[in-house]
């Protein structure tokens, strides 16, 4: 595949995906704004924030998650799972129900047992029955609109529920935050365009690397939450295994198990996710552990976020995920919009 034929990328992404991932730095700014306008309930006395959603529309709540952690005078806890924890029905709990169509099932059971229970909630959605039951229960509703797929959306899932924590006191203003993030954002995707031809686009080149190879990577502290976009991007976009590991968790057993099966390391790839802001020890963990695996054989290499602050670093290091992972896709030759196998199991899953 010429990764500098751009006429052939339009061929086989129909639907526009780069259109999104381009777009990508004014959906995050937009969505903030959006968050600031829209009608919320003042609340008070919350101890405990629990983000309920899958895929795509979780992540925004991972990466709030981990930018609110050393911030927010309350937790923000993601929970990928049906019903809810028996802790979390409270009054002193806030629950933000995220699913981008408002039809996720596990996402949908989760409002139903928060509704019973009388708790604060908060449904961020496009519509669906998360919407309508929303409505019925008398909840706290935002609708955005986005009518393509959830993990283009990133901006919303993250940008409206900032807005949401800022406005209920929970963290300090992220407003000059979020505008060094945009910009940090813009300047490192003159690089990363499918213009740029790859002797000057290293998010090509990555693409190029990461064919015919199960790629893992790694992220500490505030990278955590986007070595799993990472993943997500390239198992969704280029149709391609991968995984990803948290340190330091992964030095306490991932790192001993570099020996075997050696006839496999040919085919594997191990990314670093990496940000000034991180905790030094932590950014010290990052390259021994990759030196020790490089030793071993093992292909790796090491992404650092760019930007004045750790959200501005932790976005541009997932939007550089995001056009790896479309260049991959291109690289196979495959479409990085559609999703059959996904909506196969959800048709399965709903007759059953």
């Amino acid at each position: 595949m010429n990764m500098n034929n751009v006429e052939r990328f339009r061929e086989l992404d129909p639907q526009g995906m780069i259109d999104h991932i381009n777009a990508l730095p004014d959906q995050l700014a937009g969505a903030y704004q959006l968050g600031l306008s829209l009608d919320l309930p003042k609340w008070d006395g919350i101890n405990q924030v629990l983000v309920a959603g899958m895929g795509g529309s979780a992540i925004g709540g991972d990466l709030l998650a981990e930018y609110a952690r050393p911030l927010a005078s309350a937790p923000v806890i993601v929970h990928r799972d049906y019903g809810m924890p028996n802790w979390a029905k409270d009054k002193g709990t806030l629950l933000i129900c995220s699913s981008h169509s408002g039809n996720t099932e596990e996402t949908l059971s989760v409002f139903a047992e928060a509704a019973k229970a009388n708790c604060r909630i908060l449904a961020v959605t496009t519509g669906g029955k998360l919407a309508e039951q929303a409505k019925e229960a008398g909840a706290a509703l935002w609708i955005f609109e986005d009518d393509f797929q959830p993990r283009a959306a990133v901006g919303f899932s993250f940008g409206l529920l900032l807005a949401a924590l800022f406005r209920l006191g929970l963290i300090p203003d992220p407003q000059a935050d979020l505008a060094g993030a945009v910009a940090a954002m813009k300047a490192q995707q003159e690089n990363l365009l499918p213009e740029v031809p790859d002797t000057a686009n290293p998010a090509k080149r990555m693409g190029g690397q990461f064919m015919g190879r199960w790629v893992t990577i790694f992220g500490s502290g505030y990278m955590r939450p986007i070595a799993r976009r990472w993943k997500c991007q390239i198992n969704e976009l280029s149709k391609a295994q991968a995984s990803f590991e948290e340190l330091p968790e992964a030095d306490h057993n991932t790192l001993q198990g570099v020996i075997q099966p050696q006839g496999q390391f040919d085919h594997t790839m191990s990314i670093w996710l990496r940000g000034p802001h991180n905790h030094p020890r932590n950014l010290l963990r990052d390259e021994f552990t990759r030196t020790g695996m490089m030793v071993q054989g093992i292909n790796t290499d090491f992404v650092m976020g760019t930007g004045d602050s750790p959200l501005a670093e932790m976005w541009t290091a997932l939007h550089y995920g995001d056009y790896a992972s479309y260049y991959l896709a291109m690289a196979y030759e495959v479409d990085p919009t559609p999703v059959p196998m996904l909506i196969e199991l959800k048709g399965k899953m709903k007759a059953a």
